[in-house]
């Protein structure tokens, strides 16, 4: 069952999984672009769209957790001050927190609770026309039924590669 959510989560993420209510839009505050509208204008318009996203496992704690590679599509969209991440595959969507974004390089985190455990993802990504490189760093925490500690750490770090397959910053429109 653990390995089953977590695939779903990682998929939204290269789905850049970060980040992410793993399994729908949650319609909390939690999953609102809370950096502001300056960060947001400081993403470039290629950032939009839909990506070929591969991923290759550099690190972890725990191998038996976490794929050696993914591939799969992330649609990128803009509503005002949100920024959405989808996956047509697994059909997971979620709203993403921008901790950064200057130039070609973009930041952003999302921390989800699930089935007594805490995944954190955090993506970085340099973005070069209509292609990007970064890496995503995942944290999944197991909670204690007791009283909520800490039991379990698993970590993974991921090498990011996308390839633009489509968006209105494709052809410089």
């Amino acid at each position: 069952m653990c390995i089953k959510i977590l695939k779903v989560f990682i998929s939204v993420i290269f789905v850049i999984t970060f980040a992410v209510n793993v399994f729908a839009q949650s319609a909390n505050n939690s999953n609102v672009l809370t950096a502001g509208i300056s960060i947001i204008e400081d993403v470039p318009q290629v950032f939009y769209g839909s990506w070929k996203v591969s991923s290759t496992l550099i690190d972890t704690n725990s191998p038996s957790t976490f794929k050696k590679e993914n591939l799969d599509l992330w649609n990128i969209s803009r509503n005002g001050n949100v920024i959405n991440l989808s996956n047509p595959f697994s059909g997971a969507s979620a709203s993403i927190t921008l901790s950064y974004a200057k130039q070609n390089t973009v930041r952003f985190t999302k921390k989800s609770n699930y089935d007594g455990k805490i995944l954190t993802d955090t993506v970085e990504l340099y973005i070069e026309d209509n292609k990007f490189s970064g890496v995503n760093t995942i944290l999944l925490e197991t909670l204690s039924d007791v009283d909520n500690s800490v039991i379990k750490s698993a970590k993974a770090t991921y090498k990011l590669e996308g390839e633009k397959l489509s968006g209105r910053s494709l052809n410089g429109i």
